[in-house]
């Protein structure tokens, strides 16, 4: 797998899952021993139990002897006290290397997603969401798991000691009967381990797909697509139920192996034992210390074979994990640090990739400019390349910002010195204030000021909590119009130097469109104005307010002047006017 070298320093993910799980536990090899020692210790008191009670039975009650039954009864609250407290404090460094872990893999996938050069994935929001919810917990808890298997298999060895000092047969028996049962069981774990990467996959899809469908519900009501819509949803769940009752199936068949085949296992090592004491070869004490440890053998024993169920599990959520911690960054950042200028220059020079062929075209000192472009794909392509996400040996020509390639300039070069506002924005959970203005650098008189320039201000005055009102995720209590409005606000209120908007105004109608376009106007180009910017846009109320209109046809600019000298061209007005 190739290993990708991030633009903001981040270490690459490790280059496989069982990498991935031998670092979560050696990042925590403190607690791990800790808990490993403490649980081993926990299993090993339990296992004392009937050994104990035997020792009591043949030297204090065979005896009669009081001060021998309580000298063997402070033992037995020894054994009891070390159980309790062991377990107590295994158990919990067991759940802190858990949580802890389960932690830093969620912090890790949201700082892949989140971190200024972004992630080229097309992961759903439900597949991610997945991701950093039952992948991580499941390879978190995998030292847990690890940690009561660890102490198991140590329960088991004592005990085959303890039962070989009693009676040689029987501490062979389990000594070398316990493996065999472990082995057969095993079998099943590389069909358990694929069935259970294909459950969490569809399980993912489908999280994925009902998000989708949450988030575009109006739109499919709005067209009539709800039988549609549903119709795929239920194709996805059947899919996921399916791989879900395949991965029960193996579950159950590893559970029922395990349990019948230790059952029958510990069955005849007890009628062993019962033999012997008719025999005499054994006491009493020895027969129910014998019995008793069997009976506390069936938990170890299934214990361990339920191993290879974990390990599959958590190796296959560590698999998803890893391949999408390995997705290539979505920016290419570079080493420039130019100082800015007092007014920003972006540039495409002699471009041609996807639709664009031989694009050219050069901002103004502190120009409004609006781009009319014939093509929907040569606007998400010019969009991808002055954000830089569309980058490579594919793409010919020159872009660039104050005279320096966007490819070559730092990342936060970039972030200071332009801002480009796609035509799909999210609005996030919380409130309008924390949408408008995440790092609270405006009064609430600026914030106004700005609602008022993307004509969204009746959305404050609406709601009695003015701009603390709440958000909910992706502004679903918000209208279409709405969210188009306040993702323009939020983007003015970034103030950048060049702002770069795609069809700002296409969900609003033609009123808010003039107060729309006069508000930029105002508030970007008033007096002595450095600012630049940019609007791909259909609307005549915003291309009468440009300084210029450049008309994109065939993925190079083929005219340009003021809106009412373009109106005389067939091509334009034909776009602008229907």
């Amino acid at each position: 797998m190739t290993s990708h070298s991030f633009p903001d320093g981040t270490a690459p993910a490790p280059g496989s899952a069982l990498k991935l799980l031998l670092r979560g536990i050696r990042r925590n090899q403190a607690a791990v021993a800790r808990s490993f020692g403490l649980l081993a210790a926990w299993q090993l008191s339990e296992a004392m139990v009937p050994v104990v009670v035997g020792l009591v039975i043949d030297h204090a009650v065979a005896g009669g002897s009081v001060t021998t039954l309580a000298l063997w009864g402070g033992v037995l609250v020894l054994v009891f006290a070390s159980l309790m407290f062991t377990y107590r404090f295994g158990a919990a460094d067991g759940y802190r290397v858990d949580q802890r872990e389960n932690h830093r893999l969620r912090g890790e996938i949201a700082h892949h997603v989140l971190r200024p050069s972004g992630a080229r994935t097309g992961a759903l929001s439900g597949d991610t969401l997945s991701l950093a919810t039952n992948d991580t917990a499941s390879v978190g808890g995998l030292a847990r798991s690890v940690g009561y298997t660890f102490a198991s298999a140590v329960a088991v060895l004592v005990s085959a000691v303890v039962l070989l000092r009693i009676d040689l047969a029987i501490g062979l028996a389990v000594l070398f009967g316990v493996p065999i049962v472990l082995g057969v069981v095993q079998f099943v774990t590389p069909v358990l381990s694929r069935r259970n990467r294909d459950q969490r996959a569809e399980i993912a899809r489908t999280s994925g797909t009902a998000a989708d469908l949450v988030r575009g519900l109006r739109v499919i009501k709005g067209i009539g697509a709800e039988d549609e819509a549903a119709a795929r949803y239920r194709a996805r769940s059947q899919g996921a139920r399916s791989a879900g009752i395949r991965l029960a199936g193996s579950h159950g068949l590893m559970e029922g192996v395990t349990i019948g085949l230790s059952g029958l296992f510990l069955a005849g090592v007890t009628l062993l034992a019962g033999k012997r004491a008719l025999e005499g070869t054994i006491t009493i004490g020895q027969l129910v210390s014998i019995v008793g440890l069997t009976q506390f053998l069936a938990v170890p024993v299934q214990a361990l074979g339920r191993v290879g169920t974990q390990v599959a599990a958590a190796y296959a959520s560590a698999s998803r994990i890893v391949d999408f911690l390995r997705t290539p960054p979505l920016l290419a950042g570079g080493p420039a640090e130019p100082p800015p200028g007092p007014a920003p220059v972006v540039s495409l020079r002699d471009v041609t990739t996807g639709p664009l062929d031989g694009f050219t075209l050069t901002s103004r000192p502190g120009e409004l400019l609006c781009l009319v472009v014939d093509d929907p794909a040569a606007t998400r392509t010019l969009m991808g390349l002055l954000t830089g996400e569309i980058h490579g040996p594919d793409v010919t020509g020159e872009v660039l910002l104050d005279g320096t390639a966007i490819s070559e300039l730092s990342l936060r070069a970039r972030t200071a010195r332009r801002l480009v506002n796609p035509h799909h924005t999210e609005l996030l959970e919380g409130t309008l204030r924390s949408n408008l203005d995440p790092d609270s650098r405006h009064s609430d008189t600026d914030l106004m000021g700005i609602l008022g320039a993307a004509a969204a201000q009746d959305i404050v005055d609406l709601d009695e909590q003015g701009l603390d009102q709440r958000v909910t995720p992706t502004g679903s209590a918000y209208s279409g119009g709405q969210r188009q409005r306040i993702a323009l606000a939020r983007a003015l209120a970034a103030d950048p130097p060049a702002l770069l908007l795609d069809h700002p105004t296409t969900a609003v109608d033609a009123v808010t469109e003039q107060q729309i376009a006069r508000g930029i106007s105002a508030l970007r180009h008033g007096s002595a104005s450095t600012r630049t910017t940019w609007i791909v846009t259909a609307s005549p109320a915003l291309l009468a307010q440009a300084e210029r209109v450049v008309f994109v046809a065939g993925g190079r600019v083929v005219e340009e002047g003021t809106h009412r000298e373009l109106l005389g061209r067939p091509a334009y007005q034909e776009l602008v006017l229907r």
